[in-house]
């Protein structure tokens, strides 16, 4: 999702409010210590905190100042804040404020002994699982981990077969400042970083023919006046899809092969949806950290290690039932047998839970099901080819193409610039993407090379390695990450994190709107179905 932050005027950042608490979180190492970073950057040690949590949600609606060595709660200031400036990023201060307050509430006040007597199946080994199993057994819960693929991270997995990191799902770190959970993960590892620079990128018409700067420009200022538009007129209810706000804002981008570039290069890849299937005031409404992108050259994957050691995690374990019914406990089914616990975390992806792949008794509410059944859930394809000779300019970083349909390989990512293996990874989005996935590797690369000859025509030479994702088909997945459909809420994915009963609770990129689709807030889901549990036996 390295769009999400183009053109920051439409994607609000946490350091972009001006008024109220902000706070910044650092996690070390052993997930041990946290402290804060106020605005004079004065580090504050976290003793004794006390969350109020909202019967409406998980959000706590408070923030909290540390004055004359006294905590104070601020809930007047927080209704004034409320009423005086933008909501979106009021929101976004008080759901960073609450997270890590609750977050750092728990190593500073909770033993490690506290959960000692407490057991949780955890389903998922992906970040958000991970996550949520790292910090209860840091409370001394029993934690059973069961992962259905044979191998940790999820959506979140590097592959050095060429020499160089694939990232086969999540790739980017998106908005890597001090306050981004991810970024803290992969400092904790001494993660090595390289920024992605959307500016250093080239673009080529249908025809193969490099548009020029005002002809960049022009595609760009399209782009960005209809999400200005959508903002400006769209009621966060409208049911509207971004197609249609397009159309009805100007219908003749719909032919502009140069304009739906962009929105598929750079709104379909950020959001994992077609136009078509976008909500028009819902898929712009999310929120962003600060800072460039970057890809992490160690490996993303490397960010998990801490989050995996100690604990008991079952791989090649397919769950198919979960069985909440009983006043206290839950029993889970898998392909190798049962298991038994006092709580359950199920962090599979949306995808699953659309399929029914596991069976919930009592079954979900309608509440919870209508959520899981209305969400989008799309995919984006990746497939990298080495070559024994670069044809491209190594230089330039990214290269976008125009082509039909929308969708289709139409934007590429060069590691040249980051490494030294010739390779470019190219990029299928979309429902071009849904096409994508269903094909073979070797008919992926003979349509992936169609494209690039397009441009670099008889100088594009066969691959000498080719590594492809097929995400909408992987049974454990059956797509990449979620986004908001036409007449979708913000409530859609929020409501699903909540507890569904005593016992039992969702987790993943899914359950939170202002970050969903991306692996920083699919830890934080983690961590929010962590802490729950650790408040029921607090």
């Amino acid at each position: 999702m390295i769009w999400q932050k183009k053109h920051s005027g439409f994607k609000r950042s946490i350091s972009d409010t001006s008024q109220g608490a902000e706070c910044r979180s650092i996690l070390s190492e052993s997930l041990g210590t946290l402290t804060f970073t106020s605005m004079t950057s004065q580090t504050l040690r976290l003793d004794v905190f006390s969350i109020v949590l909202s019967t409406l949600n998980w959000t706590v609606l408070c923030a909290f100042h540390l004055l004359s060595g006294k905590l104070h709660h601020q809930l007047s200031e927080v209704a004034v804040l409320s009423r005086n400036i933008n909501r979106r990023r009021f929101m976004k201060s008080v759901l960073m404020a609450s997270w890590a307050v609750a977050f750092a509430s728990k190593f500073a006040v909770k033993s490690a002994h506290a959960l000692e007597n407490v057991s949780v199946v955890v389903v998922g080994a992906g970040i958000a699982g991970l996550g949520a199993a790292n910090l209860l057994r840091k409370h001394g819960a029993t934690v059973t981990v069961l992962e259905a693929k044979d191998h940790t991270g999820g959506r979140l997995l590097t592959d050095w077969s060429m020499g160089a990191p694939f990232e086969v799902g999540a790739g980017w770190i998106h908005g890597p400042s001090s306050d981004n959970p991810t970024k803290q993960l992969a400092d904790a590892v001494n993660a090595q970083y390289a920024v992605t620079e959307d500016e250093n990128a080239v673009f080529f018409d249908i025809n193969g023919y490099e548009y020029d700067e005002d002809e960049v420009e022009r595609i760009v200022d399209a782009w960005e006046g209809v999400l200005e538009h959508i903002d400006g007129t769209y009621e966060v209810n409208d049911p509207r899809s971004l197609l249609q706000a397009i159309k009805d804002y100007r219908p003749a981008y719909l032919d502009d092969l140069g304009i739906m570039w962009a929105f598929s290069a750079f709104t379909e890849f950020s959001k994992g949806g077609a136009i078509e299937k976008l909500s028009a005031p819902l898929f712009n409404w999310d929120e962003a950290f600060d800072g460039a992108d970057v890809v992490v050259t160690s490996g993303y994957d490397g960010i998990l290690k801490p989050l995996k050691e100690g604990l008991d995690i079952k791989l090649s374990h397919v769950v198919s039932a979960i069985d909440y019914s009983a006043d206290e406990g839950v029993v889970i089914t898998t392909d190798q047998g049962t298991f038994e616990a006092d709580y359950c975390i199920c962090s599979v992806p949306l995808g699953v839970l659309k399929a029914n792949n596991i069976q919930f008794t009592p079954e979900l509410p309608s509440s919870y099901r209508d959520s899981i059944e209305n969400l989008g859930f799309g995919s984006v394809t990746k497939l990298a080819l080495k070559f024994e000779e670069p044809f491209w300019d190594i230089e330039t970083q990214y290269f976008g193409i125009t082509t039909e349909p929308k969708g289709r390989w139409n934007y590429w990512l060069s590691y040249r610039t980051f490494s030294d293996e010739n390779i470019l990874l190219g990029l299928s989005v979309g429902d071009y993407a849904l096409t994508a996935d269903r094909m073979t590797d070797a008919e992926m690369v003979e349509d992936a090379l169609d494209v690039l000859r397009t441009v670099w025509e008889d100088d594009v030479t066969e691959p000498i390695e080719v590594l492809a994702t097929h995400w909408a088909t992987d049974p454990f997945t059956l797509g990449a990450y979620a986004f908001p459909r036409p007449g979708n809420r913000k409530s859609d994915f929020d409501d699903l994190g909540e507890p569904i009963s005593d016992r039992l609770i969702l987790a993943g990129e899914h359950t939170i709107f202002d970050y969903a689709g991306t692996t920083h807030g699919a830890f934080m889901t983690g961590l929010r179905a962590a802490e729950y549990i650790i408040d029921e036996e607090g």
